[in-house]
C-alpha cells in the first residue's frame, strides 16, 4: 500500500515539474526588456553582424564590462533562428533548466528522490528565477553552470573519477567566462565549506583540486585570448576614460574584486541587510521556509556535523555573506545561490516531523499566499492591463480552482498540503505577470514599438534617425536596420531628406523651425519599465508618467 502512495504522489510531483517547465517559457515572446537585457541582445546581434565573435561593440565603440560566455552562446541563438525576443532568452531558459536538472541530481545524490523532485519545483517557482527566464542576463546561465560545477565536483571525490574533474572544471570555466572569478566562491564553498566542517581533510588537500585549478584556467583561455586581442594588445584604446587600460586585469581584478573592494572604475554603495530582504521576496512564495530551513539546518547539524552535507549551506552562505559586505548589490545576484537554497527548503520540509511546526508552517503560508493573490488582484485593479485575454482569464481561473481543491487532498499535519498550495500560488502568480502584466507594461517602452511599427511601415527602407536616450537599445535591437543616432537637442550629422524620425515631440518641433517638412506618422507612449513606480502603475495618474515619443516622416 505504501509503496503505490509514494508512486502517485511523485506522479503529481511529475506533472507538476513539467508545468512549471512551461510556466519558465511563458516569457518567452515578451519583448526583452531595457537596459540590461536590450543592451547584451545588440552586443550579440553585432557579433553577427560584424561576424567578428573575438570583440564586444556597443555604438562601435569597445565594450569591456561583462565576459564573452553568454554573448557567443546567444549569437549561435540568432545565427540559427534570426534576431527575434525569442532567439536571446531561449539558450538563457535552457541553462537554467540544465541548472534545474543538475539541483535535482545533487538533492538525489544527498537526499533521495522525493527531495530532488522538490528541489526542483522549489527552484522553478521562485519568484526571481521565473523573472531572470522572462528579463534574461547572465543569471540564468550562471545559475546552471555553477549547480552543474559543484555536482560534477561533488562526484569526483565521491567516485575518485577523472572525467568529473574535467566536467566540474569545464562547467566551472564557463561560469567565470560568463561572470567573473567571483563564480568560483559558490563553487569553491560548497566543495570546501563540506569538506572542512566534516574534517575530510585528506580530500580537502588532495592534489586534484590544483589539477582542477590548471584545467579551469586553460578552459578560460579564450576568453584571455579575445581580452588580449581587443584590448591588451591595443593599449591607445579609450576605456573608462583612459587608455593603457588591461582587459585581462580587469577580468581577473577590477570587474570582481574591484567591485568588491569598490576600487575598480565602476562603483557602488551598498547597504549589508540587503541580501535578506532580497531574498524575502525573490525566493517568494518560499522565503519564509527557507529561513525556517536554514536556521533549522544549522541548529541541528551542529550536534552532529559528520552526519549531514553541508555543500548546499556552505555555497550558498559564503556567497551570500560577501555579497552582503560587498559594495555591489543588484537583486539578480542572488539567484546563482537559488539551487542550494532550493535543495535546503525541500529537505526540510520532507523531513518534517512535528505536528506543531507543520501547522505553524501551514499558517504563515496560507498568510503568504493570501498576501500574494492580493497583490495580483490590486495590480489588476490599479494597471489594468490592456492586454487581459480569456484564455489568460480561464487559465488563473483553472488554477484558482486547483489551489481551493488539491491541497484539500492531504492532511493537515501532511508538509505537501502546504508545499502544493505554496506552488500553485506561484503558478497563479507567475501567469498573471508574464500574460497579462508584463505584456501590456512593454507596450510603453516605446523603443521596441516604435522599431516594429517601422519595420512594417517603411517600403522604402528610408533612414531611420533616434535622438538619444538613456537606453536606445531596444530600437537598435529591434529595428532591422541600423538607426542613425543624434543629440537629444538635435545636434548630429542627419541623413539626406527624406528619412525616418523618433524621437520626443519637442526634437520634432526643431525640424520644423529648420524648414523641413514633417509629416506625424504614430504616437508612442516611453516610461522606464524596469523602474516602476506606484504613480506609473496606477492607470488613473499614468499619464503624468510617460513621455510621449513619435515616428514622423521627414522630409
Amino acid at each position: 500500500m505504501h509503496h503505490t502512495q509514494t508512486a502517485d504522489k511523485t506522479k503529481w510531483l511529475y506533472l507538476f515539474t513539467g508545468l512549471a517547465v512551461l510556466l519558465n517559457f511563458s516569457g518567452l515572446f515578451i519583448p526583452i526588456l531595457a537596459p540590461d537585457g536590450t543592451l547584451y541582445a545588440v552586443i550579440a546581434k553585432t557579433m553577427v553582424q560584424r561576424n567578428d565573435y573575438v570583440q564586444l561593440f556597443v555604438h562601435n565603440a569597445d565594450w569591456l564590462d561583462k565576459p564573452h560566455f553568454p554573448f557567443w552562446v546567444t549569437a549561435l541563438s540568432f545565427k540559427l533562428f534570426g534576431f527575434t525576443s525569442w532567439a536571446y532568452k531561449l539558450p538563457g531558459i535552457l541553462f537554467m533548466l540544465m541548472g534545474a536538472t543538475y539541483t535535482y541530481k545533487l538533492a538525489k545524490e544527498l537526499y533521495n528522490k522525493q527531495v530532488a523532485l522538490w528541489s526542483v519545483l522549489i527552484l522553478l517557482t521562485a519568484q526571481h528565477i521565473i523573472l531572470s527566464n522572462n528579463d534574461v542576463r547572465a543569471e540564468p546561465y550562471l545559475t546552471g553552470l555553477i549547480i552543474a560545477s559543484v555536482y560534477h565536483f561533488y562526484k569526483t571525490y565521491t567516485l575518485n573519477n577523472f572525467w568529473q574533474l574535467v566536467w566540474g572544471a569545464v562547467f566551472a570555466a564557463c561560469a567565470i567566462m560568463t561572470k567573473g572569478m567571483f563564480a568560483l566562491v559558490p563553487i569553491g564553498g560548497a566543495i570546501v565549506g563540506h569538506l572542512a566542517i566534516t574534517k575530510q581533510w585528506k580530500q580537502l588537500f588532495n592534489l586534484r583540486w590544483l589539477l582542477a585549478a590548471v584545467l579551469i584556467l586553460v578552459f578560460i583561455l579564450p576568453e584571455i585570448y579575445c581580452l588580449y586581442q581587443q584590448f591588451d594588445a591595443h593599449p591607445e584604446k579609450m576605456v573608462f576614460d583612459r587608455t593603457h587600460v588591461s582587459g585581462i586585469k580587469f577580468f581577473f581584478w577590477d570587474s570582481q574584486f574591484g567591485r568588491f573592494f569598490n576600487t575598480g572604475p565602476i562603483k557602488g554603495h551598498g547597504d549589508p541587510s540587503f541580501f535578506v530582504h532580497t531574498t524575502l521576496w525573490a525566493f517568494l512564495p518560499w522565503s519564509l521556509m527557507l529561513f525556517a530551513a536554514i536556521w533549522h539546518f544549522v541548529k541541528t547539524g551542529l550536534r552532529d556535523v559528520q552526519k549531514r552535507e553541508w555543500l548546499c549551506i556552505s555555497g550558498a552562505m559564503l556567497t551570500f555573506l560577501l555579497f552582503s559586505a560587498s559594495k555591489f548589490q543588484l537583486p539578480h545576484y542572488l539567484n546563482i545561490v537559488f539551487p542550494f537554497f532550493a535543495i535546503i527548503t525541500a529537505q526540510y520540509l520532507a523531513a518534517l516531523q512535528s505536528v506543531q511546526t507543520i501547522k505553524v508552517i501551514r499558517g504563515v503560508q496560507i498568510a503568504v499566499v493570501v498576501l500574494l493573490l492580493l497583490v495580483i488582484c490590486a495590480l489588476q485593479y490599479f494597471f489594468k492591463p490592456e492586454v487581459f485575454t480569456w484564455d489568460t482569464a480561464l487559465t488563473l481561473l483553472v488554477w484558482l480552482g486547483l489551489l481551493l481543491i488539491l491541497p484539500g487532498n492531504f492532511a493537515n499535519t501532511d508538509f505537501r498540503q502546504t508545499a502544493f498550495r505554496t506552488l500553485i500560488a506561484a503558478f497563479i502568480v507567475n501567469l498573471y505577470l508574464n500574460l497579462a502584466f508584463y505584456p501590456s507594461l512593454l507596450k510603453y517602452q516605446a523603443g521596441s514599438e516604435a522599431a516594429v511599427w517601422i519595420n512594417n511601415n517603411n517600403p522604402q527602407n528610408l533612414p531611420v534617425v533616434q535622438s538619444w536616450e538613456d537606453a536606445n537599445y531596444p530600437m537598435e535591437f529591434y529595428l532591422n536596420q541600423c538607426p542613425i543616432i543624434i543629440g537629444e537637442d538635435g545636434s548630429g550629422k542627419l541623413p539626406a531628406a527624406p528619412f525616418i524620425f523618433y524621437g520626443p515631440a519637442n526634437v520634432v518641433a526643431r525640424f520644423t523651425a529648420k524648414g523641413y517638412r514633417v509629416q506625424h506618422k504614430a504616437t508612442f507612449q516611453r516610461y522606464w519599465v524596469s523602474r516602476l513606480k506606484p504613480a506609473f502603475l496606477n492607470k488613473a495618474t499614468r499619464n503624468k508618467q510617460v513621455t510621449q515619443m513619435e515616428v514622423a516622416l521627414v522630409q
